[in-house]
């Protein structure tokens, strides 16, 4: 029976998805190697000595302070820091990714809130689609590496300090998806529904509500997966010009600093992990709002 549910596990999705993991993790253990062994053949030059193949593979995954971490180096590393450690320690990833998390989901609100209220009024009103839209895309243009040091200056003149500034930062990349997939969305119906509606004497508040709204809802979702993970890039972004001691990017400078490339990495796989619980989490919302709305879940 186990064999049976494996061999099912293997046919469907699993089989696949083991194979590219296999093959990334095998690319990754040969490319730790290349990037390490230059150090290694230079210190054993100055030790005045060689040794083996098998000796330079060994030392190249086992480095202190490697180019590149070998993956099983990571994962003792985030052993040491998530599970090792008591999630309130300042040393604890856990507390440094719920530090960015706030800054996150608080960005992600906004932006979300922001380009709703966009998209609704550039669909009802030709003047703002005119005005605003080529704006709304223009502004993505600016790297956010440029801005962001801005608006954590500007915003600690007039003594704003701490989440906000970051959530902004999350705020300013994040809103743009939601607004054009909602402005996508609220035009999704087709002329027909919406000519039944006005024969019904509907005014424009009741076709969004009960047409527009509910149409829009597939590509709202599709474009929230894709806000919640760029608000954690803003979040990250933004903890690196403030100089925070907290947090995934002050996770991120530290390591930099004083070259810990191991914890480094530790960071970057636990925000990646991090998005993919947030999109994981917006998919089950969707799944929610839609069993609720009668929808397949």
């Amino acid at each position: 029976m186990i064999a049976a549910s494996a061999r099912r596990l293997w046919d469907g999705k699993a089989g696949p998805v083991l194979v590219v993991v296999a093959a990334i993790l095998a690319f990754w253990y040969a490319m730790a190697v290349v990037l390490n062994a230059p150090q290694i053949r230079d210190r054993w030059a100055r030790e005045g000595r060689s040794g083996a193949a098998s000796e330079l593979v060994a030392e190249a995954w086992a480095m202190e302070r490697p180019v590149l971490p070998a993956p099983h180096q990571i994962l003792v590393e985030l052993k040491k820091t998530v599970l090792d450690l008591p999630a309130t320690s300042r040393r604890s990833l856990l507390y440094h990714a719920g530090v960015t998390l706030s800054s996150t989901l608080l960005g992600f609100l906004l932006g979300t809130a922001l380009g709703i209220a966009l998209a609704v009024a550039i669909v009802h009103s030709p003047t703002l689609d005119r005005a605003l839209l080529p704006w709304i895309v223009a502004s993505q243009t600016v790297p956010i590496l440029a801005i962001a040091p801005i608006i954590v200056v500007v915003l600690a003149a007039v003594g704003l300090t701490g989440l906000l500034p970051k959530a902004l930062i999350s705020t300013y990349l994040c809103f743009f998806p939601v607004t054009i997939g909602m402005v996508k969305g609220l035009r999704s119906p087709e002329p027909l529904q919406l000519e039944l509606l006005r024969t019904w004497n509907a005014d424009a508040g009741q076709v969004l509500r009960y047409l527009r709204f509910p149409a829009s809802l597939p590509f709202l979702f599709a474009s929230l997966k894709v806000a919640v993970s760029i608000a954690l890039v803003g979040a990250i972004v933004g903890e690196l010009p403030t100089g925070a001691v907290a947090g995934l990017g002050a996770r991120l400078l530290t390591g930099s600093y004083y070259g810990q490339t191991v914890q480094i990495w530790a960071a970057l796989v636990m925000a990646s992990l991090l998005a993919a619980l947030l999109v994981a989490a917006v998919g089950l919302a969707e799944r929610l709002v839609r069993a609720r709305l009668g929808g397949a879940a």
